[in-house]
């Protein structure tokens, strides 16, 4: 991700879908996006897919520090347009290649709201499993939804 692409991930972020399964609030504005990318934090990684110009899905990966610094959180979406079409398979893949290849990470946790079944079986696909269940995570809709929390352990 460059700081060039910033109105085009603001865009995708705004997306109704791409929204539905984030705690993001609608609306979100260039430069609230611009405050959440830039500038690059150490430890933090940040993609984008690409079709052609148009920026198709965003993911990132946080480096924990202290004694967690084997651990890092992940974080991803796919635009409306595109789900089911192997962009967050490309994304997810991408990031445990550099957790696993290049930072040595041991753990990758992520949180997913408990009826977003294709994240779900993306994210065990790769090897994710369920580690908890976080009752009224967020309010999204009018109402409180579930999410799991999710790890792959690699040791």
């Amino acid at each position: 991700m460059r700081p060039s692409d910033v109105e085009a991930v603001t865009a995708l972020v705004n997306l109704p879908n791409f929204r539905y399964g984030t705690l993001r609030l609608p609306h979100q504005t260039v430069e609230e996006t611009r405050r959440r990318l830039e500038p690059v934090q150490p430890g933090h990684t940040n993609l984008v897919a690409v079709i052609g110009d148009a920026i198709v899905g965003d993911a990132g990966m946080t480096r924990f520090c202290g004694r967690r610094t084997h651990a890092a959180a992940l974080g991803m979406g796919v635009h409306d347009s595109y789900i089911g079409k192997g962009i967050g398979s490309a994304l997810l893949g991408e990031l445990i290649e550099i957790a696993d290849n290049w930072l040595d990470l041991k753990r990758l946790e992520l949180t997913v709201y408990a009826d977003n079944d294709a994240a779900i079986r993306l994210y065990e696909r790769f090897g994710f499993e369920k580690e908890g269940l976080l009752r009224a995570f967020g309010f999204r809709a009018g109402k409180y939804v579930d999410a799991y929390t999710m790890a792959r352990l690699k040791f």
